[in-house]
């Protein structure tokens, strides 16, 4: 037997379809953008987190002080994050802590979720990004 839940979804994606709209593109992980993490700034300075996930997951990392490169694994809605070696810039202790849990945070999401612009990394902790798209 057919829920109304499955014949709702089947009438959505058949009226997408015929609108000529991509089907999957709010749903797909965001290779190939970059997108600046949901907060603000730090006192003292104008740098949000940011991440550029190229087309293969590759991803160049800006963090409130570090920056550097890491890497991306997706199958469906299950993420896997891995950081490469990080760049120590002149900083305070403080700020670089916030770094280094920041990036303890995307290492420990399992999955995540996009709904329009915003891209969440959910895990012990969740984390919010912003598609960049000006």
């Amino acid at each position: 037997m057919i829920s109304v839940k499955t014949m709702l979804r089947a009438g959505l994606l058949g009226s997408v379809m015929l609108s000529g709209l991509p089907v999957q593109a709010a749903e797909e992980f965001p290779f190939g953008l970059a997108m600046s993490l949901d907060a603000a700034a730090q006192p003292g300075s104008k740098r949000v987190p940011n991440l550029d996930i190229g087309d293969a997951g590759e991803t160049l990392i800006e963090l409130w002080c570090k920056g550097g490169k890491g890497q991306f694994s997706v199958a469906g809605n299950t993420i896997v994050f891995v950081a490469g070696a990080m760049e120590a810039r002149n900083c305070p202790a403080a700020r670089a802590q916030q770094d280094d849990e920041l990036l303890a945070t995307l290492g420990e999401a399992t999955n995540w979720r996009r709904q329009g612009d915003a891209i969440t990394f959910v895990g012990a902790k969740s984390l919010r990004f912003r598609l960049n798209t000006n």
